[in-house]
C-alpha cells in the first residue's frame, strides 16, 4: 500500500494525536451552528491551523457526515502543474490515521486530463492542513485529492457537476483570501472577494484575490449554475493571531446552500430579521444608540431589502433599497428605521403604536433589464404577481414591490399607476424608458 507521509506536520498542526485532538475541539467547543443546514460543499482556509483553524472547522461542521468520499481542489504551490494534478497514492498519513484514496475516481479524472504528479503532493500544505478534519469528523470518508496549476475554472465546475449526482460525494474548495497586504488593504479585498463568492460573481477573482482562485471560480459558476448560492461564515486574518497588521493574509470560509441566496436567508434567518427591525425602531424611539450584536455572519452578504410597516392591515410606512451596496443587516436595520420615522407619506411612528406593528422584510434579488422597444413588449414580458418592476426616465424613478399587484392585478394599470408613482404621465413612453425586475422572498 502507498501512503503519503505527512510533510507539514509539526509545523501547519501539531503531530500530536491528542493534542490535535484538543486542538480540533478547542476549535468548535463554542460553536454553535447559526443555522441547520447540512451542505456537501464548503471553501475553506489552508493556513497553519492556529491562524485559521477554527474558522476551518466552521466550515466543516456544515458539511454532511454521511459523505462517504471528499473531492478536495486545492492550489499547487510547491510543484508547477499545468492542469490538474492526482496522485497515485493509496492513502494519505494523518496523526488519526489513514485516509483512504477513492481510486477508482482519480482514475476518472486521469481519464479527462489530469497529470498524474506524486511529486506535487510530497511537500504541499494545501491539501494536508485538510486531512486532520476530514479524518477526524468524517472517519471513514474517503478522499480524491486534486492539486490545481494551470487550469480553467471549468474544468473544476465540469468535475463538480459530473459527480453531484452522487450525494454521498461532497468537495471542499481550499484557499486562503488575501496575502501580505497591510490589514486595511487585505479587508477591502477579502470582502470585495467575499461579495463576489456571494452573488455569483465568478469570471474576474483573480489569483491576487485568493490562491485558490480557480476552486473558488469554479465551485462559485457551479453555483450559478443551478441556482444555488454560497454562505458566509467568517472572514478574519492573520493579526487576530499575531497582532502584526502591516503584512496579513485573510481567511474566508463559505458553505453551499442548494437554494438562491434570498429564499435561503427567508426561510433560516426571518426570526433575526425581524427582531432587526424591532430592535432598530424601539432604539429610535427610546433615543438609545443601536448595538447589535451576536448576528449570524451570514447577514454581512450583500443585499438589498424593503421594510413594510402596517397597523391592521394598513400601511404604516415602506422604505427600502432597490441595488444592493451595503450589508444586508446594515440595510435592514436602517429601512426599519426609516419606515418608522422618514416615510413622507406618514408621521413618525409613536411608541404606543409599536406593539402594533406588522413588519414585512422583502429581500430583493438583483435587477434585470426588461428588453423592449415599445410599450406594448413591455407589457408583454412583465410576469403579473411575480415580477417587482423597477421604471427609470428623464430623472424619474420608482419601484413597485411584487405584493402591489394584489392591488393592479392588470398590466396596463399596474405600470401606468408606477409612472404616476414616479411624477411621469399615465401615458408616458420614450426611447430612453427603461424598466427592470426583480423578484422578492418575504419575511413576515
Amino acid at each position: 500500500m502507498k501512503i503519503k507521509q505527512t510533510a507539514v506536520a509539526g509545523h501547519f498542526y501539531t503531530s500530536d494525536r491528542e493534542e490535535l485532538k484538543k486542538n480540533l475541539n478547542s476549535y468548535i467547543e463554542n460553536f454553535q451552528k447559526e443555522c441547520e443546514y447540512t451542505s456537501r460543499a464548503i471553501i475553506v482556509p489552508h493556513a497553519g491551523h492556529e491562524y485559521s483553524g477554527k474558522l476551518a472547522a466552521k466550515g466543516y461542521q456544515y458539511l454532511s457526515k454521511k459523505l462517504e468520499t471528499v473531492f478536495i481542489f486545492a492550489p499547487a504551490h510547491r510543484y508547477a502543474v499545468n492542469t490538474i494534478a492526482v496522485s497515485s497514492y493509496d492513502a494519505f498519513a494523518t496523526p488519526f490515521g489513514n485516509i483512504n484514496v477513492n481510486k477508482e475516481y482519480t482514475k476518472e479524472i486521469k481519464k479527462i486530463g489530469a497529470e498524474l504528479i506524486d511529486e506535487a503532493f510530497l511537500i504541499e500544505h494545501s491539501i494536508e492542513v485538510q486531512l486532520p478534519f476530514i479524518k477526524y469528523f468524517m472517519p471513514n470518508t474517503a478522499i480524491v485529492p486534486i492539486l490545481i496549476g494551470g487550469a480553467n475554472y471549468q474544468i473544476i465546475t465540469d468535475i463538480i457537476s459530473k459527480y453531484w449526482e452522487n450525494d454521498k460525494i461532497g468537495f471542499v474548495i481550499s484557499s486562503d483570501l488575501s496575502h501580505f497586504r497591510n490589514k486595511m488593504e487585505a479587508q477591502r479585498i477579502d470582502h470585495a472577494t467575499a461579495d463576489m463568492i456571494e452573488n455569483n460573481i465568478y469570471e474576474n477573482i483573480i489569483p491576487e484575490q485568493a490562491c485558490g482562485y480557480v476552486g473558488i471560480s469554479a465551485i462559485v459558476n457551479f453555483a450559478k449554475t443551478k441556482g444555488y448560492s454560497l454562505i458566509r461564515l467568517g472572514l478574519t486574518d492573520s493579526s487576530e493571531k499575531t497582532g502584526e497588521q502591516s503584512s496579513v493574509v485573510g481567511y474566508g470560509s463559505w458553505f453551499l446552500a442548494e437554494k438562491e441566496k434570498g429564499t435561503f436567508i427567508a426561510e433560516n434567518y426571518s426570526k433575526i430579521l425581524k427582531d432587526l427591525c424591532i430592535v432598530s425602531i424601539k432604539s429610535q424611539l427610546e433615543n438609545l444608540t443601536l448595538k447589535v450584536e451576536n448576528y449570524p455572519v451570514a447577514l454581512e452578504t450583500r443585499m438589498a431589502a424593503f421594510v413594510t410597516l402596517e397597523i391592521g392591515g394598513n400601511l404604516r410606512g415602506c422604505i427600502g433599497s432597490i441595488i444592493a451596496v451595503e450589508p444586508l443587516i446594515v440595510d435592514v436595520c436602517k429601512n426599519a428605521r426609516n419606515a418608522a420615522f422618514k416615510d413622507p407619506r406618514f408621521i413618525p411612528v409613536e411608541k404606543k403604536e409599536l406593539e402594533k406593528l406588522e413588519i414585512t422584510v422583502s429581500l430583493l434579488s438583483a435587477p434585470t433589464a426588461y428588453n423592449f422597444k415599445t410599450e406594448e413588449e413591455l407589457l408583454e414580458q412583465m410576469n403579473a404577481g411575480i415580477d417587482g418592476v423597477i421604471i427609470k426616465d428623464v430623472g424619474r424613478q420608482a419601484v413597485y414591490l411584487p405584493e402591489v399587484w394584489t392591488q393592479n392585478p392588470d398590466k396596463k394599470e399596474f405600470l401606468n399607476s408606477l409612472k404616476q408613482k414616479a411624477g411621469l404621465q399615465p401615458n408616458w413612453f420614450s426611447d430612453t424608458f427603461e424598466a427592470y425586475h426583480f423578484k422578492t422572498n418575504i419575511v413576515k
